[in-house]
């Protein structure tokens, strides 16, 4: 069953629908309704883009802002800080920001409601700090997870601060 996450000011919408592994997929929707289920590396990639025209940190404390109010339903404070936070940038970017933003709280609410994840959220996060902080490549930070254990990157991550 599809679940708005949020509609955006290009006239697409960030949605939940059916994927094939569970009701937590998150799609982009096309103005002519065209969907989309973009991969980690895609919005990777364009946030490290971005990332690179900003003050330092100015994108991962912009994500982090919104992870900290994430929980495992969606919520319209949050929809309302992308939409203030998309405001802080340049006019060109805003589109692109807002959409990527929205995927990424979308994606963390479907880690939050992933009946066996234990580190849920903190997934994205450390994808993210890797991706923005670290300065490592989209494919590598949107990869390093797989296949691992979870206490491995529980302690990955408590090193890191989360």
């Amino acid at each position: 069953m599809e679940r708005l996450i949020n509609e955006l000011r290009n006239n697409r919408k960030v949605i939940f629908d059916s994927g094939s592994f569970d009701d937590w997929c998150v799609y982009v929707v096309e103005s002519d309704n065209l969907r989309k289920a973009p991969y980690d590396i895609t919005y990777f990639t364009e946030l490290k883009a971005l990332s690179n025209q900003y003050e330092k940190d100015k994108v991962y404390n912009d994500f982090v802002s919104i992870y900290l109010l994430t929980t495992n339903t969606i919520g319209q404070n949050v929809i309302h800080l992308i939409s203030k936070i998309v405001n802080t940038y340049k006019l060109q970017d805003q589109v692109i920001i807002e959409q990527w933003m929205s995927v990424i709280y979308g994606g963390m609410i479907a880690e939050e409601n992933k009946v066996h994840a234990i580190l849920k959220k903190r997934v994205k996060r450390l994808g993210m700090y890797q991706l923005l902080i670290m300065n490592l490549l989209p494919q590598f930070a949107a990869n390093f997870s797989k296949g691992m254990k979870w206490r491995e990157l529980d302690s990955i991550m408590t090193q890191y601060g989360f």
